[in-house]
């Protein structure tokens, strides 16, 4: 195994090393495209985006500094994030996780606490976990075969509790209820509209963050495709007729992630459908990678740990924001 300097030297000299290059270029299927340099990064709090409630438009705001961290470091965050959507997809639809050779690398690897097959309902609602399982899945494997020797383990994570107390901040069951996520096709909708927000509003705050092109192109592939996941979810759950549902989720991941009120549910104030959340320009919104760990962590405070994660994700990003 490579030392973690040289791992992450190996990374940033990905533009500058022919061996290197291939190598990313083999794992994205782009061989021939051209590779810029990678440069030092900004702090991972600086470039976040935030919204008024009274206007819906998008402003930037300010976090702490926090150090300069390489593109290796920001993917390996992303495939924390991504071990954690491919077990909840994977055992909803096979009651199985990830291979153990997909889950091996740098920092301590855990295992995965709840989690079982789903008895789907509906033929539509069974076919989009199949095939977000399997996108899934395809984005573990990309980002281990491009971070080589650098990519982090799957950390410890909590498919159980962890739900449960998020259903609890909502409203949606009550203090000494549990909510099993697994246990109906409902159930199974409201926990991945949990997720699949947050992963789309996370891509697109590390876009900034990353300097090397190629990788740029990779992450905005990915945010793409997990924006197509959140439209299914939002729209399965809108047919449902779980809209209050989801604006109570949403508001509990809100009073996590900061002051600003920019999370949205699938149905507006009048009830309406809102598939698609956005600011008053037809904007997504970004989460800074200190916000997206207030979630998965459950926490509006400065944690390592905590929720999805109980012994925090791998790798140098792993601290939530304080608000």
């Amino acid at each position: 195994m490579f030392g973690k300097r040289y791992a992450a030297s190996m990374i940033n000299r990905s533009a500058e090393n022919d061996q290197d290059r291939r190598n990313f270029l083999r794992a994205a299927g782009m061989t021939g495209l051209g590779v810029v340099g990678v440069g030092a990064l900004g702090g991972l709090g600086g470039l976040t985006s935030a919204a008024s409630a009274a206007t819906r438009t998008s402003a930037p705001v300010a976090e702490a500094a926090t150090p300069q961290v390489s593109d290796g470091a920001v993917l390996n965050f992303a495939l924390n994030l991504e071990y954690l959507e491919a077990e909840f997809y994977l055992h909803a639809v096979t009651g199985r996780g990830l291979a153990d050779s997909m889950t091996t690398g740098t920092g301590t690897r855990g295992g995965v606490t709840g989690g079982r097959a789903v008895r789907f309902e509906t033929r539509a609602a069974r076919q989009y976990a199949q095939e977000i399982a399997g996108d899934e899945k395809a984005h573990v494997a990309f980002l281990r075969s491009v971070l080589g020797a650098a990519a982090v383990s799957r950390p410890a994570i909590d498919l159980q509790s962890s739900f449960t107390a998020a259903a609890q901040a909502a409203g949606l069951v009550k203090p000494g209820h549990t909510f099993d996520a697994f246990a109906c096709e409902e159930n199974f909708l409201l926990a991945a509209f949990l997720f699949e927000d947050v992963g789309v509003t996370a891509y697109k705050g590390a876009a900034p963050l990353i300097s090397n092109k190629t990788y740029l192109e990779a992450a905005a592939g990915i945010l793409a495709v997990e924006a197509y996941h959140a439209a299914n979810i939002r729209a399965a759950l809108y047919q449902r007729g779980d809209g209050k549902a989801t604006v109570n989720l949403s508001d509990a991941r809100d009073s996590l992630d900061g002051p600003t009120d920019d999370d949205q549910g699938v149905i507006d104030s009048h009830g309406n459908a809102n598939i698609v959340p956005t600011d008053a320009n037809g904007i997504a919104y970004s989460r800074s990678p200190g916000q997206v760990l207030n979630i998965v962590y459950l926490t509006n405070k400065a944690a390592t740990s905590g929720g999805f994660f109980p012994k925090g994700v791998n790798g140098e990003v792993n601290t939530s924001a304080a608000h």
